[in-house]
């Protein structure tokens, strides 16, 4: 009886811990790489951007962009936006219609930084994007 109450126990506790190691291995595995770089490119956008372009991406009407919305997070001027990103921007630009010349100076971003930074304002305040923006891909922009 004891030898049949100590097998039942183990195949129990066994069950348990293999349950536990399972749901744990989901838990890490089940991030997808666009909310981990999305997670990352909040604490880079709250650290760097949000001054000027604020917490909703919302930007000041004249002076500063929206990120919110926004025509140039477009696919089609995606490979500029990334640029802006990674080198800064001078002069004037036009977003959603207003003219905005001002300065945004170079932020020193490595280029996984960007990538993140650049999948959460596009994934974020209006903007969709079926793309992850990889570092490699930051690496091929070049300054113009």
């Amino acid at each position: 009886m004891k030898l049949m109450i100590t097998v039942i126990s183990a195949v129990v506790l066994s069950f348990f811990a293999f349950a536990k190691v399972e749901k744990e291995a989901y838990v890490l595995t089940s991030q997808d790489p666009l909310t981990e770089s999305m997670k990352r490119g909040a604490e880079i956008y709250t650290e760097y951007c949000i001054q000027c372009h604020l917490g909703q991406g919302e930007g000041v009407k004249g002076t500063f962009p929206p990120l919110a919305n926004s025509d140039w997070l477009l696919p089609e001027k995606r490979k500029e936006a990334i640029r802006v990103v990674k080198y800064g921007q001078s002069g004037e630009i036009k977003v959603n219609g207003e003219t905005y010349n001002g300065v945004m100076a170079e932020l020193g971003l490595y280029d996984d930084e960007v990538a993140d930074v650049m999948n959460y304002i596009l994934n974020n305040w209006g903007n969709t994007s079926e793309t992850l923006v990889t570092e490699e891909e930051v690496k091929k922009v070049e300054k113009s």
